[in-house]
């Protein structure tokens, strides 16, 4: 199943779980003083480790290669829509607070809060 190159600007590799080589969608978006990090997952595409699984430590890499500052980031998991019959495969976005406990870490937005971020963003 192949991932729709609208959900990420660029494919960002990083190292998972085991420092296994992995890969997910980026798109990086600036508003109103803050850092938009969207990360996608690739599925088959993705040799590696998930987005998820990867978590704390691929906002890192990627804040280090964007030269980033990791607390002006906001951090957005996508799950795509990879138009598959299986609702497990169905568009989602969650934004992800690390400092949270684990009930809390996840977020789910709501579609209308992911289109007003992106819109906020100048998309």
């Amino acid at each position: 199943m192949k991932v729709s190159p609208k959900y990420y600007d660029e494919q960002f590799p990083f190292l998972g779980e085991w420092d296994m080589e992995s890969l997910c969608g980026l798109k990086i978006r600036e508003a109103d003083g803050r850092t938009y990090v969207i990360v996608t997952e690739l599925y088959q595409e993705n040799p590696g480790t998930s987005v998820t699984y990867a978590g704390e430590k691929l906002l890192q890499q990627i804040c280090d290669a964007k030269k980033l500052n990791p607390a002006a980031v906001t951090y957005i998991e996508c799950n795509p829509d990879t138009n598959s019959k299986l609702s497990f495969y169905d568009e989602e976005y969650f934004k992800v607070d690390f400092n949270a406990d684990q009930q809390h870490r996840y977020r789910r937005l709501e579609s209308e809060d992911v289109k007003k971020i992106l819109s906020q963003c100048g998309e």
